[in-house]
């Protein structure tokens, strides 16, 4: 089973060769002790670089010339959502997905991730969750805490959302469903286009996973809520309107 981890990044010059390093030594310490679920390291890290104007480039260009397994993307659009689209659109493995740089998702749902592809042939689509009740969230600051529980809340309120959260920052979808979301979603440029993936992962029948995880808040975090916040409000109700007429 071959493996695409997409890395979209925009000036993380201060975490990006940490989060790399340790995803590629998991990865190849994964492969040592379970083969045959990556099968002779067919696995990739691409890091999706959209718009950095600091020093990310070099530091990406560099770790790919270190690393076979790590290959550099650069676009000059800015945004989660156009990143994560540019690489469905260029991945040739079987599961691709998305994780946050500061790897805030513990590493070993990588493992957990392949196993249940490999042993449920019918899921297509596994989403972390910080509000299962199982997982396990450390140092998350309160005013985020309340943020995303009120989007929660608001999605399931509008759209009937089944999962029990929207963006974690860990989505692993098979290489044929994540080509077909992709080919549905809006062109929305941000976060919220990963939550478009869900809600229509939902809408369409897909089998989604929606996996309990331990996640730590990374205090550096270049989100900037009040206009993320706002992002999102202006896309529930161009959403939904869409969502009306495709009935």
């Amino acid at each position: 089973m071959s493996l695409n981890i997409l890395f979209p990044v925009l000036n993380e010059h201060l975490r990006l060769e940490n989060g790399i390093v340790r995803s590629v030594n998991y990865l190849r310490a994964l492969e040592a002790k379970e083969g045959r679920i990556l099968h002779g390291k067919k696995y990739h890290l691409t890091i999706v670089d959209n718009g950095s104007d600091d020093d990310t480039p070099l530091i990406a260009k560099r770790l790919a010339e270190q690393y076979a397994e790590v290959e550099y993307v650069r676009i000059e659009e800015r945004g989660v959502g156009i990143a994560f689209k540019t690489g469905v659109e260029r991945n040739r493995d079987e599961i691709v997905g998305c994780m946050d740089i500061d790897l805030s998702t513990d590493l070993r749902y990588l493992a957990k991730t392949l196993r249940i592809f490999e042993k449920y042939p019918e899921v297509d689509y596994i989403n972390a969750s910080r509000f299962h009740k199982r997982s396990r969230v450390t140092g998350r600051k309160w005013y985020r805490q309340v943020t995303s529980k009120g989007l929660l809340i608001l999605l399931k309120a509008v759209f009937g959302m089944k999962a029990t959260d929207a963006i974690c920052g860990f989505t692993f979808i098979r290489k044929n469903a994540a080509e077909e979301l992709v080919s549905r979603c809006s062109n929305d440029h941000g976060w919220f286009y990963m939550i478009e993936l869900l809600l229509r992962a939902e809408r369409g029948g897909y089998r989604i996973v929606d996996m309990p995880v331990v996640w730590t808040e990374d205090y550096n975090t270049t989100v900037k809520i009040g206009k993320t916040i706002r992002n999102y409000l202006i896309n529930i109700v161009r959403l939904k309107c869409e969502f009306m007429l495709e009935k």
